[in-house]
């Protein structure tokens, strides 16, 4: 599987979209996606929310899908301590070629102003926690390395491991 890691807006979804393209037998599996589900079930309206974080429910899904060998380009945001832990416990086994999603924080800003569905502030503030301890088998700037030089990158990465 593909760990796509990095804050909103750095361009994670966009990276997976176009890798798919290029790896036709993966799937996209994004925690936004995955967070519409969880919210289909909730009354959030009215604060009937489900008791557990919702990155505990999406971590396991994954391993499901690898447990029956379906290859995942997952687009996440471990933004706290138990999401880091939880993917920890959870991923650990699983072979995972870890990308982290960088892009500088004007950048970020704008986009976030661009896109109008996330709340303004959220980049920067998710910068604080999220790659300060992540090691990454790659690195990539979808804002300097542009999205097919973040795709070459991580194709390239791809084929290194398997040699």
């Amino acid at each position: 599987m593909i760990l796509l890691n990095g804050v909103s807006s750095s361009g994670k979804t966009t990276v997976a979209k176009a890798l798919l393209n290029k790896l036709p037998d993966y799937f996209h599996y994004s925690l936004d996606s995955f967070d519409l589900v969880i919210e289909q079930m909730e009354d959030r309206d009215n604060n009937r929310l489900i008791p557990v974080a919702t990155e505990y429910y999406f971590h396991r899904t994954i391993a499901m899908f690898a447990d029956t060998g379906v290859n995942l380009i997952v687009d996440h945001v471990i933004h706290d301590a138990f999401t880091r832990e939880d993917w920890q416990k959870n991923l650990s086994g699983y072979p995972v070629m870890s990308v982290g999603v960088f892009c500088p924080l004007d950048e970020l800003e704008r986009r976030e102003k661009e896109r109008g569905d996330r709340r303004i502030g959220q980049a920067k503030e998710q910068l604080e926690f999220v790659h300060k301890e992540e090691v990454y088998d790659l690195e990539v700037d979808t804002f300097r390395d542009g999205l097919e030089g973040c795709v070459e990158k991580i194709l390239q990465q791809m084929q290194a491991e398997l040699e």
